[in-house]
């Protein structure tokens, strides 16, 4: 049981930040990233309110969470990316991601957030496409995580966020046999 949880829980894995980063998987995470919106919408767009409703695993965000969850995180993402760029060694921010989650705004229809998305994905990705060398070298301090985080590393993890989530929707529509 325990391992179907993990699974459940980390369906792509856990992101490995120990993995260098080549400008191939830079540009292949850039590319996952912008196709983001399209494959969420993809996903949850044929679902019902009770689907849309239903926990991905047990004691986990629904899928309306999940795709709330996913723009609250780029939202974040975008402007960490900014401050990155345009300051020296920023500390950010982090946010109760959990708390967030059970705000009203969470109980919105999922292409509220879809639409951010678009938006906010496509703003993120010019600026990446943008970015020379030195730029990927900077980076922002996360104090949570007490860790500095390089933007050449970050645009990784943030494709990898993109798949973890997506496989949450995914893995529950399979599972159900709501195709």
């Amino acid at each position: 049981m325990e391992e179907t949880l993990e699974k459940l829980r980390y369906p792509v894995g856990k992101f490995d930040w120990s993995k260098e980063i080549s400008e191939a998987v830079r540009n292949e995470s850039i590319k996952k990233i912008a196709e983001f919106p399209d494959r969420i919408r993809d996903a949850v767009g044929p679902l019902d309110e009770d689907q849309l409703d239903t926990p991905y695993r047990p004691e986990g965000w629904t899928v309306r969470q999940v795709v709330h969850h996913v723009a609250d995180s780029h939202m974040n993402a975008y402007i960490r990316f900014k401050l990155a760029l345009t300051e020296d060694k920023p500390v950010i921010k982090p946010y109760a991601e959990a708390e967030w989650a059970k705000l009203v705004d969470s109980k919105l229809d999922p292409s509220v957030s879809i639409h951010l998305l678009y938006g906010i994905h496509h703003r993120w990705v010019t600026i990446m496409e943008d970015m020379n060398e030195t730029q990927w070298d900077l980076g922002f301090t996360h104090p949570e995580h007490n860790r500095w985080m390089v933007l050449n590393k970050v645009v990784a993890m943030y494709a990898w966020h993109c798949e973890h989530h997506l496989g949450h929707v995914t893995g529950l529509i399979e599972r159900e046999g709501w195709l």
